[in-house]
């Protein structure tokens, strides 16, 4: 029993890492109705920041983390005006190809300004909270639990941002009719770019905590597996809603730790992807999904 209950809280907690990523992937697809497949290479951008400002420079760990969102942010708005404005009336084939390149631009970009070497931090030692369940015990660490508090911290603002504040109404505007939002005064173009700029911002948020909360080693490639997973997440909670991107991230976290601790660490990504594919066929939309009618 602590060992499930060890396993279900890791899971959770690693789950909260990937909702905060899918947010930031269910944020522009939702408003800008595309994949941006170099949201990864972002958070290892935002991983190097970190590392720069909290080592290198000697920094503390909240500045490092405000300069690595504000990093990501300018970078983010970047890519959208380079990358992605250009080619807002073409195909979605056309978009997604031009998304991976940024992604392999980021990727060997970051491999001629700091190299390949893999590199590790610690953004503060966090300590563990011991459980004792009858004669069992197990630690929870208070960094983990920390990184699930901040991804419902960052759900519900973006919520209310959303529903509640005239830009993000306007960004639901723009999901919903591009043209007729343009149409009633609705700078397009500026809030795509928002878009953006909060999807990086998270991305500056999860590179921080990807390296220096979970261990993962910092590389260029650092983000790629982690922006596929939260992706999947996306898709499984239904991509373009905010609390479907957290049950996404959850139950995905939940299931790979399940799997890696009570089947095999082998089979932890197959059974994850498998998931994901059963639940396309069963319910393409995802679980909070809307489907999308469209008039002909």
């Amino acid at each position: 029993m602590a060992q499930f209950l060890e396993a279900l809280i890791n899971g959770i907690s690693l789950g909260s890492l990937y909702a905060i990523i899918a947010l930031g992937y269910s944020m522009v697809y939702g408003i800008a109705k595309m994949l941006n497949f170099a949201h990864g290479d972002v958070i290892m951008v935002g991983g190097y920041i970190v590392f720069i400002v909290l080592i290198n420079m000697g920094m503390p760990a909240i500045v490092a983390i405000l300069a690595a969102m504000l990093v990501c942010v300018l970078l983010g708005i970047t890519i959208e005006g380079l990358a992605y404005r250009p080619l807002r009336q073409a195909t979605s084939l056309a978009v997604l190809i031009t998304a991976i390149g940024v992604s392999y631009f980021l990727q060997n970009a970051a491999q001629l300004i700091w190299g390949a070497n893999p590199r590790f931090f610690t953004i503060m030692n966090y300590g563990n909270i011991p459980v004792i369940l009858g004669n069992d015990q197990f630690n929870i660490s208070v960094g983990k639990l920390c990184s699930v508090g901040v991804s419902v911290v960052i759900m519900l603002g973006l919520s209310f941002f959303t529903g509640k504040t005239k830009m993000g109404k306007s960004m639901r505007a723009v999901s919903e009719d591009r043209g007729a939002a343009e149409l009633m005064g609705i700078n397009v173009n500026r809030t795509i770019a928002l878009t953006f700029a909060i999807g990086s911002a998270l991305a500056g948020v999860a590179g921080a905590m990807l390296v220096g909360v979970y261990g993962v080693q910092l590389s260029p490639t650092t983000g790629a597996m982690p922006g596929i997973k939260a992706f999947t997440a996306a898709v499984f909670g239904g991509i373009g809603s905010i609390p479907g991107a957290m049950i996404g991230g959850i139950l995905i976290g939940v299931i790979e730790i399940l799997v890696g601790t009570f089947i095999s660490t082998d089979l932890k990504d197959a059974l994850t992807f498998a998931v994901l594919i059963i639940m396309l066929v069963v319910k393409p939309t995802g679980l909070l999904g809307k489907p999308i009618r469209e008039k002909v």
